[in-house]
């Protein structure tokens, strides 16, 4: 029998809540999470929510607001959500890897892109599979009112072999997290924990996986073995 950690439910060959550290940030970031997401294994947004001293991990199909969501009053005219959709209309504005876009999808000009930015409180970020991600956006229609943002990643996700994504611009929810912070210029040092928590979460999922291929190899036995 596999054991967990109580704390992030991940097997205890994969925890690495002894190294988790908060950092605080000026922004408040909730992820909400599908109550279906497969990936218990190597997902990452409870481990991004445990790093930051303003962020929450909500599991649920909908809520009523985003108040209800966050879990006290907040502004919405603040607050962004990262939902990419069919992606953005046209290119974003050069240089940035976080944008906002308007109603259609199209991204706002760099001015208008920085004033916006410059603004938010907070930030949603939506996890589960690709379909999931998808549900969440339609039946909570108040996401509709939020700035919706987009990204466009300097470097590919860590996940590489371990996870196909659809497309070069979706990464795992706590990288996402960590871009966003790091365009919007907060908590460096938080960040840096961030990607280096995930990339020892991976790492130890990589070694597993050899040690069963050896494990099943020696099983198996080799040709001109007795």
């Amino acid at each position: 029998m596999t054991l967990s950690c109580p704390q992030c439910q991940k097997p205890t060959d994969l925890c690495v809540c002894p190294s988790v550290k908060k950092f605080a940030s000026p922004l408040k970031v909730l992820v909400l999470q599908h109550p279906q997401e497969p990936d218990h294994e190597i997902g990452s947004a409870w481990l991004a929510t445990q790093c930051l001293e303003n962020g929450r991990l909500k599991v649920g199909l909908s809520w009523p607001n985003l108040a209800k969501a966050w879990g006290e009053p907040v502004e919405p005219s603040r607050w962004g959500v990262l939902y990419l959709g069919s992606g953005p209309k046209s290119p974003a504005p050069t240089g940035e890897s976080l944008f906002c876009v308007d109603k259609k999808g199209t991204p706002l000009e760099a001015a208008a892109n920085a004033t916006k930015l410059a603004k938010l409180d907070g930030v949603i970020v939506l996890d589960g599979t690709w379909s999931q991600a998808k549900t969440l956006w339609w039946r909570n229609a108040w996401l509709l009112k939020l700035q919706r943002l987009m990204l466009s990643p300097k470097q590919p996700s860590l996940y590489r072999d371990l996870r196909r994504e659809p497309r070069r611009e979706c990464l795992s929810t706590l990288e996402a997290i960590a871009e966003i912070l790091e365009a919007q210029r907060q908590t460096p040092e938080g960040v840096a924990h961030l990607r280096a928590s995930f990339g020892e979460l991976l790492s130890r999922y990589r070694r597993r996986r050899q040690q069963a291929r050896a494990a099943a190899k020696a099983a198996a036995g080799t040709p001109g073995q007795s």
